[in-house]
Order: structure tokens, then C-alpha cells, then sequence
């Protein structure tokens, strides 16, 4: 138990019975933060800081257990760390204000003014109509928009919100359209989380580098909301994910695209975390980054240069900064068809599942043309959403507004999470007579990609799950600390794997982001070492440097100019480069349009 709880999990503390005896503050205002799910707390934490600084403000939270979406709400609660009220204290409790971010649940029970908003971009789905007991029955008629309709707003006739929070002079007209009772509640208060994205924007590149993104590749982000004819359900007409998810980091080259995604909380907390991670275990191991739903999303679209995905907000968002969007799950069937959304989904371009994604995406990301509807319809008054919000709160509360500016947090930096593909790669590469080398990776492909016509070998990471393919390898490779006690010097463990895999040619063990130590099966020891600027987000993966490095030493006599020559595997000693020449003039290696130039240090 917390908060001064009773065993019946009642909060005594700073509310309930004999409250003011516990209090050390007990004559604050109260304003309740009414929780439906996951989904909708996030709204709920974008406003939580307009209240930041005001002794005058007790916050409660409370949950109504209206929402199917219930696992994750505790965990969440618990870490904003305000009392928490069972639904049926918190109905019981006068408060001055009460903020909810859905009309789930019995919201005219709650003693206080209430104040709306909503959880994603505006109001645009529709929802069968709930079951509100006293409230205004089913007409029988099509579902209605989540959120503009009599079934959701009134309670015998009488709107359930003293303040129906909207983001665009658009959703006005529909809301009036759907129900005029409401619209006198109806008040401008903009969209605080497109705007948290709007000041976030100049973190771009940070955001590129935490996800790994390194210089010259293009981040593509999959995301999904939830529904079953959502890009990750499986009742559409046809269930796209099982043949999407192994083509993302099969087709696309790994040191061209990053790929990460992006999942609605409810898809989350609905199946399980854990059982998201077992569905995507291939395509992690492969090179797909699993974002945070909750702290990471925005910044991962910030960060992005395609979003892969659905009808859902992330893409409106994607749409409304400018991104390029390419729908895999183009369904309007859950939109009300005259809201923004729906006119975004008739006009984006559509995925052709069938089809080689890499001239899609290509295709998209060349041609793309802004769309001037979502960026016009998200809000009417983007960047003004806190101060419209902290007077609307104040106004209903009934107190003047603390003396300081009205701001929301900044987005947080995520973590650092570069890709780590333990999944076999496929490498394809290209050795000019000048010594440049070309080189395309792919992650686990069923069959042979696209990519210079020289040669190709297999590359592995140590701790591969494939257990048969360290012995196919021509380069194995690992991450670690150079001075892990573990695994020894870099060299020793170079060794111990050449000793170990006879296939094995080249060893590379990466100790930085741009840095690693090699072990040629000749006895070749290097240390390799991006010369590439620093404000360039990184160079290539030192493990694409190995496998150029390979490629190098095995591409055999110099040929005419331009002329490419086959590395294929190892062939006699002879046949190989002079090493002095790396050492005087490092290694060139073109990944994509990205030109690296690599510095070569022999080391004892």
C-alpha cells in the first residue's frame, strides 16, 4: 500500500477521511487526472506541467477500469507519483478541476468541472457507441466519431464536459454538426503534443544518433496503431506484417537504411511487451529498433525520413511536419469519413506489399510534395497549446494563473540504442582499380539481393542464434569494450575465433562507434578507424569497414582504372594487395552515396 492507503485501498492522504488532520498541505485546490489506458495517460502527462511550481494545486489521479486497455495504468501512475484514487473514492471526492483525455467511462459522476481533451490527433475514429447506462442510449444508426457525437457527450441531455478542448476552428463544425448541445463548451486549446514535436524539431540529429542512424542513411520508421485492420493487425483483407517484417531488413541495405518501430500503447499493453519482442525477435536481430511507445515515439518521428504506416496519429503527425508517408494499411473503414485523417488516407501513397520495397521507398522518398492538410489541420495555433491550456485549467479551477510563463517539458533525449545485428548478413561489395570499395549489406535474406556485380561473402556476429553459420562465415565480427577481461584483448579474441572457424578469413572485433580491431587470417593485424568529419552523425559501422577490408585483401591485381574486380574468398597470397598501400593511404568505402575514408594503423 502507498499514499496513506486503507486496506481497502481507499487514499486517506491528502484526501479522505479525517484528511485535514494528515495534511501538511491541506487547503489546496484538487484537480483529478482521469486515466481510461495507457493511450490516453500520455495526453494526460503532456499537461501535467502546467501546473508546475503552484503550492495552491493538489494533483490526484484515478483510473475508471471503462477501458479493455488496463494493463500498464498502475505501472504508469505509480511512476507520475501522485495519490491515486480508486474510481469509486475519486467519484466521491469534490475537486476543483477534473481532466480527462477520453469520454470513457461515467464522467458526469465525478464532482467538479471537467475539462477534455483528446488522445490522439483530434477526433477522427469511430467507436461503436458505449454502454452509459442513464446516459444517451444507441440510435441504432453507423458508428459515430470517437468523441463528437450525443453518446459520448451528453448525460440526459446535458453535456458531460464544462470544457470540450479542441485543437482546429475544423472540429467546431463537425461538433456542431453532431451535436450543437455540446458546442458551448467547446473551447480552442491547441495540440500539446504536436507542439512538444514543433519545439523538439531542432534535436533532429541527436535523435538520428540515439537511434544509430549513422551519415548517409535514411531511417525508416514502421509504426502501427491498433486495430485488427491496423499495419499490424491481421483481420484486414490481407495480413501484411508477416511479409513486411523480414523484407525490411532483407531488401533494404543495412548501411543505407535504418529501420525502428514505432506501436500504439494499446498494441503494447494489449499483447504484452514481452510478447511483442518474441513476434519481433527476427527483425530486431536483423536490425529493427523496438521503440519506446511511451517516452520514445516522438522523437523517433522527428528523426525519421519515412514513415512506413497506417491510419493511425503518428502518421498524421509524420504528414503534418513534412515527413513522406507511405501507408502499408490503407483502411478508412474505422474514420468518419468527412474527418482530416480520412482525407489524408485517400491521398497518401499506398504500399504495394507484393511488390520490391526499396524502388517504393525510394520513389516516395524522391518525389515526395508536403501535404498542406495536415500540417493546416492538426492546430490552428501551433506552439500556443500550453498558454490556451493553463488558462482554460485556471479558468475552471477558479484562481488566477501562476505569475511564470506557461510551458510544457521538453522532449527527453532517448537512450543510446544502436543497432545490433546478430543475424546472419549477407555482404555484397566492389573493388575499383583505384582501391575504393563498395559495399551493401543485407540482414538475413532468402535470397540474393541487389548490389555491386564484384562478390559477395557472409558475415556473422558471434553470438548469432544461427548456429551453423560461424562455420560458413568469411568475416565474423562482435561489440565490446576493448578492455572487457571476458574476451581478452581485441586480438586474442581475433585469434581464438580464426583458430576456432578454419572458413573464417577475417576477425573484427569493434571497440567504438567508429573503430575496431582486425585480424587477418594472413596474420594482417589493423586497427581500422573512421577519418570521416565529426559533425557527419557517425561514419559507417566499423563492421561494414571489416567487411570492405576483406574485400580489399582479396581483390587481387589493380586492372584498368574503374574497373571492378570480384573479391569472392581468399585467394593465394600472391594474389592480394600490398598492405603498405593501406597504411599510406587508408581504405576508401562507398556505402550507398556515403563515401568514407578509413584510416588503417598496423598494430604489433
Amino acid at each position: 500500500m502507498g499514499w496513506g492507503q486503507r486496506l481497502d485501498g481507499w487514499v486517506r492522504v491528502p484526501v479522505g477521511d479525517g484528511a485535514l488532520r494528515w495534511a501538511t498541505r491541506g487547503r489546496c485546490r484538487r484537480v483529478l487526472l482521469i486515466v481510461h489506458n495507457v493511450t490516453a495517460a500520455t495526453r494526460l502527462l503532456d499537461v501535467i506541467p502546467l501546473f508546475r511550481d503552484d503550492l495552491r494545486v493538489q494533483l490526484l489521479a484515478t483510473c475508471t477500469g471503462s477501458s479493455p486497455f488496463q494493463a500498464g495504468v498502475a505501472e504508469l501512475l505509480a511512476a507520475v507519483g501522485v495519490p491515486v484514487l480508486p474510481w469509486e473514492q475519486a467519484v466521491g471526492t469534490p475537486v476543483d478541476l477534473a481532466v480527462s483525455a477520453s469520454l470513457g467511462g461515467e464522467l458526469d459522476a465525478v464532482q467538479g468541472k471537467l475539462a477534455v481533451l483528446s488522445h490522439g490527433v483530434g477526433y477522427n475514429k469511430r467507436l461503436a457507441t458505449p454502454d452509459t447506462g442513464h446516459r444517451t442510449p444507441d440510435t441504432g444508426h453507423p458508428a459515430p466519431v470517437f468523441g463528437l457525437a450525443p453518446q459520448w457527450l451528453l448525460s440526459d441531455g446535458v453535456p458531460v464536459a464544462d470544457a470540450m478542448v479542441l485543437s482546429h476552428p475544423e472540429q467546431f463544425e463537425r461538433l456542431s454538426e453532431a451535436c450543437p448541445e455540446a458546442v458551448p463548451t467547446a473551447v480552442l486549446g491547441g495540440d500539446p503534443c504536436f507542439d512538444r514535436i514543433l519545439a523538439a524539431a531542432r534535436h533532429r540529429e541527436r535523435y538520428r544518433r540515439a537511434l544509430g542512424v549513422r551519415h548517409g542513411q535514411r531511417l525508416v520508421l514502421l509504426n502501427s496503431t491498433w486495430n485488427p485492420s491496423s499495419l499490424f493487425g491481421d483481420g484486414g483483407p490481407e495480413d501484411v506484417l508477416p511479409l513486411l517484417l523480414p523484407r525490411l531488413t532483407a531488401e533494404l541495405p543495412a548501411d543505407e537504411y535504418r529501420v525502428a518501430a514505432v506501436l500504439h500503447p494499446n498494441i503494447w499493453h494489449g499483447h504484452g511487451p514481452g510478447q511483442i519482442r518474441l513476434w519481433l525477435d527476427r527483425a530486431r536481430r536483423a536490425g529493427l529498433a523496438l521503440v519506446d511507445p511511451l517516452e520514445g515515439w516522438r522523437q523517433a518521428l522527428i528523426a525519421a525520413d519515412l514513415v512506413l504506416g497506417d491510419f493511425g496519429s503518428v502518421s498524421y503527425y509524420a504528414a503534418a511536419c513534412g515527413t513522406p508517408v507511405l501507408l502499408g494499411a490503407p483502411s478508412t473503414d474505422g474514420l468518419g469519413p468527412s474527418t482530416p485523417v480520412a482525407a489524408f488516407v485517400r491521398e497518401a501513397p499506398v504500399l504495394d506489399p507484393y511488390a520490391e520495397l526499396l524502388p517504393q521507398l525510394e520513389k516516395v522518398l524522391n518525389h515526395h510534395q508536403p501535404m498542406s492538410g495536415p500540417r493546416e489541420l492538426t492546430s490552428s495555433v501551433p506552439g500556443r497549446a500550453a498558454r490556451l491550456l493553463r488558462g482554460i485549467f485556471y479558468g475552471l479551477i477558479g484562481i488566477p494563473e501562476p505569475a511564470g510563463p506557461a510551458v510544457l517539458d521538453p522532449l527527453p533525449l532517448p537512450p543510446y540504442d544502436p543497432p545490433l545485428r546478430t543475424a546472419p548478413l549477407r555482404v555484397l561489395t566492389a573493388v575499383t582499380a583505384g582501391g575504393e570499395v563498395e559495399v551493401r549489406r543485407f540482414g538475413d535474406p532468402s535470397y540474393e539481393p541487389d548490389g555491386p556485380g564484384g562478390g559477395g561473402h557472409l558475415a556473422v556476429h558471434e553470438d548469432t542464434l544461427d548456429p551453423g553459420m560461424p562455420a560458413l562465415a568469411d568475416v565474423i565480427y562482435r561489440y565490446g569494450d576493448a578492455d572487457d577481461p571476458r574476451l581478452g584483448r581485441p586480438q586474442e579474441w581475433a585469434a581464438e575465433v580464426l583458430a576456432r572457424y578454419p572458413s573464417c578469413a577475417l576477425a573484427a572485433y569493434v571497440t567504438a562507434r567508429d573503430s575496431c580491431t582486425v585480424l587477418h587470417r594472413s596474420g594482417l593485424l589493423v586497427r581500422l578507424t573512421s577519418a570521416d568529419a565529426p559533425e557527419a552523425a557517425g561514419a559507417a559501422d566499423p563492421a561494414a569497414l571489416a567487411s570492405a577490408l576483406f574485400a580489399w585483401l582479396s581483390s587481387g591485381g589493380l586492372g584498368e582504372p574503374g574497373e571492378r574486380t570480384e573479391p569472392g574468398r581468399p585467394g593465394p597470397p600472391g594474389a592480394h594487395r600490398d598492405p603498405a598501400q593501406l597504411y599510406a593511404s587508408g581504405l576508401i568505402v562507398r556505402t550507398g552515396p556515403a563515401v568514407h575514408r578509413v584510416r588503417v594503423t598496423p598494430l604489433r
